[in-house]
């Protein structure tokens, strides 16, 4: 089996060439893939297959020449990865699959500008919705975060801590099942000190918990559920934040109808492996 192993600010995937959609993806492949002792290893698997071909998608073929078929590290569905949708935009062009610099990119939550540029890729993320507040409690210690329900195409909590150095994130949170019933990814977020930047707004540090994964090195769709309440805080409708995680830094821009999230993606391996 081909593959391609990409990553998104430490934020890593398998990628899976598949236009035609004959591959049996199954759950149990997945993890397989992503074990990264007796597989690949990677936070989830991105399939690349054409829009067309694929039952998620096709209604999208018409905008969108590829889907990114993402699959978590357990085997589950997500219906959106910004990091992913960067790597899968990478992969896009470095192998020639689109020749163009700003295409389309299909996802369950519908179509994705991506823009290429040679250190930073940038995508047009859907607009990121606050909801209520509410909490995740860390199963072993039993402590408690409250924070605030964001949508960004798939589901998140963030939650405001102190610093996000001292955290113990080897161990699942639980969530509201009935705000989240398809579980949700849980960013901690501190303040950082201020870049002289002039077109930044806030600069904090976030870590993450992602739903069928665990701890990961970045997510974007986080990045962007982040910066939307550090916007929504300093009482703005727009504005432009710098997001640190322990894979390096994403830059987002929260606009009135859409997030913008810019950053580093690479691939880095190609191969053939036997599972």
């Amino acid at each position: 089996m081909r593959f391609a192993k990409g990553h998104g600010t430490g934020n890593d995937f398998v990628l899976l060439p598949d236009p035609d959609g004959t591959l049996d993806l199954t759950p149990e492949l997945v993890r397989r893939l992503c074990d990264r002792r007796f597989g690949i290893g990677a936070d989830g698997v991105i399939r690349v297959v054409r829009s067309a071909k694929h039952p998620d998608a096709a209604d999208q073929a018409g905008e969108a020449a590829w889907f990114m078929d993402y699959h978590n590290a357990d085997g589950s569905l997500s219906e959106m990865c910004g990091n992913g949708i960067r790597v899968f935009a990478r992969y896009l062009t470095e192998t020639g699959l689109v020749d163009a610099a700003a295409f389309p990119v299909a996802t369950r939550t519908g179509p994705v500008l991506a823009l290429v540029g040679e250190d930073s890729i940038t995508v047009d993320m859907p607009n990121a919705v606050i909801g209520p507040p509410s909490r995740a409690r860390q199963l072993r210690s039993g402590r408690d975060f409250p924070g605030t329900a964001v949508t960004v195409g798939n589901p998140h909590l963030v939650c405001p801590v102190d610093d996000v150095t001292d955290l113990d994130l080897s161990v699942a949170f639980g969530v509201d099942p009935v705000l989240f019933p398809d579980g949700a990814n849980v960013e901690f977020v501190a303040e950082a000190a201020p870049l002289d930047h002039a077109d930044l707004d806030r600069h904090v540090r976030m870590r993450v918990f992602e739903r069928g994964v665990g701890e990961t090195m970045s997510c974007g769709s986080g990045a962007c559920a982040v910066a939307a309440v550090a916007v929504r805080g300093m009482g703005l409708d727009v504005g432009t934040v710098a997001v640190d995680l322990p894979g390096g830094r994403l830059t987002v821009v929260i606009a009135l109808d859409r997030c913008i999230l810019s950053g580093p993606a690479q691939i880095v391996a190609t191969g053939d492996v036997r599972i």
